[in-house]
């Protein structure tokens, strides 16, 4: 049984990463433009019918689509991600210091997210249809409304206009070099995602909770005079964790390949600012082959979620 879940999961997987490839390569191509004209701009039009030729072959684009994708995909799992030609660096390396930057951001975000969702959560439970009840749902409407960019402009012109701090306009620093720094400068936008994952997080805390608490054990536990405070902790959140867990893996892994907008308003190098730039520069490998590192952290945060459901509930097992 554990060896066809294993190996139905590893298919599974296998195959989102190779309709994700298929995907995005697709889709690049759809765009207008190529390479070329994402680096020369309108200087290609002044190009002679050979120069294009060179320049094709030049970036790899002269061969054709199935041609370009066999090439791409053999060079990926072999661990070669491509190159930039705007930053004449390898993508691999770029990666491994962008890729660092929204982990970390991705990693504040969700537990501020975790944190406030979950509190907010079970002060909403505790009196369904009270006003402290009202002004949790409130809460978590207003978080899902407000799009994040409109949130990160509004922290910007705040803290630089009326306040003169806006730590993200300085060099970047990693939490090693400078972490008082870093703090400042991953605070803001941190704060940013954490909110949009708080609403997710703080509506399945308060649907759960409320699903688990006329649960035959939790009226026993009652009955027997255990705390209130401790059934709501032990036996009514414990229990009420596999939904609050599945969402919280869902929305780590959005904040992974969602980030974009915040990491380019608060000027954070990461890897959502590392596709954009991409492609507006038609660089198709860097693009491609970020995409795909997203989607494996994606799907490998999805298996991890699963590991801890059976930790959480040995029935799952």
């Amino acid at each position: 049984m554990k060896t066809n879940f294993f190996f139905s999961k590893l298919l599974s997987v296998l195959l989102t990463l190779f309709g994700i490839s298929i995907f995005v390569f697709v889709v690049l191509r759809v765009i207008p433009g190529d390479t070329i004209t994402g680096t020369l701009g309108t200087d290609t039009g002044v190009l002679s019918p050979e120069q294009i030729d060179v320049l094709k072959q030049y970036y790899g684009i002269d061969k054709s689509l199935f041609g370009q994708y066999t090439s791409w995909m053999g060079s990926f799992l072999k661990g070669d991600l491509g190159f930039s030609f705007t930053t004449g660096l390898s993508v691999a390396k770029l990666t491994q210091s962008s890729l660092a930057v929204t982990a970390e951001l991705a990693i504040l975000g969700t537990v501020l997210g975790v944190i406030i969702g979950i509190a907010v959560g079970m002060f909403s439970a505790r009196k369904p249809g009270s006003v402290r009840d009202f002004a949790g749902q409130l809460f978590g409407l207003l978080a899902l409304a407000i799009p994040g960019f409109v949130l990160s402009t509004t922290i910007v012109a705040v803290m630089a206009n009326k306040f003169h701090y806006f730590p993200n306009g300085l060099e970047y620093m990693t939490p090693w070099r400078n972490p008082w720094m870093n703090f400042q400068q991953m605070m803001f936008p941190a704060l940013v995602l954490g909110i949009a994952v708080a609403a997710p997080v703080m509506r399945t805390t308060r649907s759960a909770l409320l699903e688990t608490v006329d649960k035959d054990f939790v009226r026993t536990a009652h009955g027997k005079g255990v705390p209130a405070r401790r059934v709501q902790f032990k036996h009514v959140l414990r229990n009420s964790l596999i939904p609050i867990v599945t969402m919280t893996g869902i929305q780590f892994g959005y904040l992974l390949g969602g980030a974009v907008i915040v990491e380019k308003i608060f000027a954070l190098p990461g890897m959502g600012r590392q596709v954009l730039d991409a492609i507006n520069h038609r660089e198709y490998a860097t693009v491609q082959s970020s995409v795909m590192i997203f989607a494996i952290l994606f799907v490998t945060i999805n298996l991890v979620t699963d590991l801890i459901y059976r930790q959480i509930d040995p029935r799952i097992k």
